[in-house]
């Protein structure tokens, strides 16, 4: 069995799929694929990000139920989100696992990568520059704490679009 971690940022499409697919066409062993997709239902965070949409006033959400309403519909979209994806994985004869996380999305990779005894990681993202000049991004953060492979791809753009 050769395990792959993969650490989403969003949903797959059926792009990302196959190009992570094609990355392990001729191994002679069965590959499993580890899906992980984090979500942040932290309240300082919840409570912060609906202050901002505030339009300009400064509010404070402080309705524990309110909070825990948006909680449980963040970790309901991104249980949805991994679903989808893993079917997307399994429509193409793949195995696979499927974890939603609240950890630090590094930590939970290494977690992951430990627990399944993975032989490499991919993290797909959309981009983010300014985190990866300054290689605070979650791959150059991965790249510095796991002992395996680590590749870094763009959701949703062809193989082709990608830079080097």
């Amino acid at each position: 069995m050769y395990d792959v971690a993969l650490l989403i940022e969003r949903q797959l499409v059926e792009l990302d799929v196959d190009q992570v697919v094609a990355l392990h066409e001729g191994l002679d062993d069965t590959v499993r694929y580890h899906l992980l997709l984090p979500v942040d239902t932290s309240a300082s965070m919840l409570a912060s990000s609906m202050s901002a949409l505030g339009a300009g006033q400064i509010m404070t959400i402080s309705d524990a139920d309110v909070i825990t309403d948006v909680q449980e519909e963040l970790t309901s979209a991104g249980r949805a989100e991994l679903e989808a994806s893993a079917a997307l994985l399994a429509q193409r004869g793949q195995q696979v696992t499927a974890t939603l996380t609240e950890d630090d999305p590094v930590d939970a990779l290494a977690g992951l990568v430990a627990e399944t005894g993975s032989s490499e990681a991919i993290i797909l993202t959309e981009p983010h520059v300014v985190r990866e000049f300054l290689h605070v991004d979650w791959t150059s953060r991965a790249k510095r704490k796991l002992d395996v492979p680590t590749l870094h791809l763009l959701e949703h753009v062809p193989f082709s679009g990608q830079a080097p």
